[in-house]
């Protein structure tokens, strides 16, 4: 069994995902096709991800990506996760994680209805869904709010907890739109206010793809999603591999068989490598990198310590969510912030020499600049990254 140390892991880290000052470009999708995609359950993440990893990109120009070009488009994918995502990979996505998740969305949905929905609810909710996106149709872009002042019944009040203290009738808007969302026929487009902000119109996704989200085959779109990450992330662990996509053992063991794969000893453990990406990557110079809250990087893996050494408590919250991090050389070294002024701050969580913490503080005024005066405070707060605030 071939065997690959952590030094050549974070080789491959730095070198894949853009870390490094050669590996550098200025090209919004070609920065997300280098980590399959961006997470986005906070919008600011998708912007200071790509900043990270570009030359003179500017958050107009990524905006331009999104919502001009639309090479780039946000979805409900993995983990029913927001992420943005290449155009050219979502039919994937759609097969292998979407569909699955609407299908088990309309399912919890369908039996809060049963309380208030007489008849086949099934039948009823399809409606719904359909005069929405047609409503959604000929208005180009709306808001939720506006959707539901235009189809009555997204204002049906449904009460999930019946009873209880917390009880509160709610519309069932946000459910319908989840549920067109997971089955690709909406996507968000550009929010209201700067780039930071999570006042999303929706629109049909139409205007991204005329036809449609073009149909794949689970098994295909499976192995296509595993190929992309395992060439970003691998080698690693299966369980890793698990994880990230929120699949059964069953259905990540059925994919890998499709796929020509090798197993490889990680300082002790196994992990897995596409047969042809065994040549060892030249370790590159090594740079600072200052990578945003829920970076797809740090959160590619469950199994972190390889690159995060004993950082954890400091960078992660309670739930797995990582922070702010500071990067060297293909590890973390430390964390910053962005304090209410607009000042970023650092902090090396241990010693990485006078030229690593000159280069660090030059990318730090760097991504200052870059925000100008969007103030986004991640929506998952770190110890470090509330410290370094107060």
């Amino acid at each position: 069994m071939r065997s690959i140390d952590a030094a050549q892991r974070r080789a491959r880290l730095a070198v894949r995902h853009r870390l490094t000052a050669a590996a550098r470009v200025d090209d919004a999708a070609a920065i997300t096709r280098s980590l399959v995609v961006l997470h986005a359950t906070d919008p600011a993440t998708v912007f200071l991800s790509i900043a990270a990893r570009s030359l003179e990109l500017e958050p107009a120009q990524i905006e331009k990506a999104l919502y001009t070009d639309r090479t780039l488009l946000r979805m409900l994918a993995m983990r029913r996760t927001m992420f943005v995502a290449p155009i050219d990979l979502v039919p994937a996505l759609q097969a292998s994680c979407a569909d699955a998740q609407a299908v088990k969305q309309r399912r919890t949905y369908a039996r809060h209805l049963e309380q208030v929905v007489d008849g086949d609810i099934d039948a009823w909710l399809a409606e719904v869904e359909e005069q929405t996106h047609r409503e959604l149709l000929a208005r180009g872009s709306a808001t939720g709010a506006q959707l539901g002042a235009a189809v009555p019944r997204l204002r049906t009040q449904v009460d999930t907890a019946p009873g209880k203290p917390y009880s509160k009738p709610t519309a069932i808007t946000t459910w319908v739109l989840l549920i067109l969302g997971c089955e690709g026929r909406i996507v968000r487009g550009r929010p209201n206010g700067s780039w930071g902000s999570t006042q999303y119109v929706w629109e049909p996704i139409e205007s991204w793809l005329p036809a449609g989200v073009p149909a794949q085959s689970a098994d295909s779109a499976r192995a296509e999603l595993v190929r992309r990450w395992l060439h970003a992330f691998g080698p690693a662990p299966v369980a890793d591999l698990k994880w990230w996509t929120g699949w059964t053992l069953g259905e990540v063991r059925k994919t890998l068989a499709q796929l020509d794969i090798v197993e490889v000893d990680l300082d002790g453990g196994t992990g897995v490598l596409l047969a042809e990406d065994l040549d060892p990557v030249p370790e590159p110079e090594p740079g600072p990198a200052l990578l945003p809250a829920l970076d797809p990087t740090p959160m590619g893996w469950q199994e972190r310590e390889w690159f995060l050494g004993p950082h954890r408590t400091a960078l992660f919250d309670g739930n797995g969510n990582v922070g702010p991090t500071v990067w060297w050389g293909g590890r973390v070294v430390g964390g910053w912030a962005q304090r209410s002024s607009g000042e970023i701050v650092w902090r090396a969580l241990e010693d990485i020499g006078r030229e690593a913490t000159e280069r660090v503080a030059a990318e730090a005024a760097r991504i200052e600049a870059w925000y100008g005066d969007v103030r986004a405070i991640p929506r998952f707060r770190t110890p470090l990254e509330r410290e370094l605030t107060e």
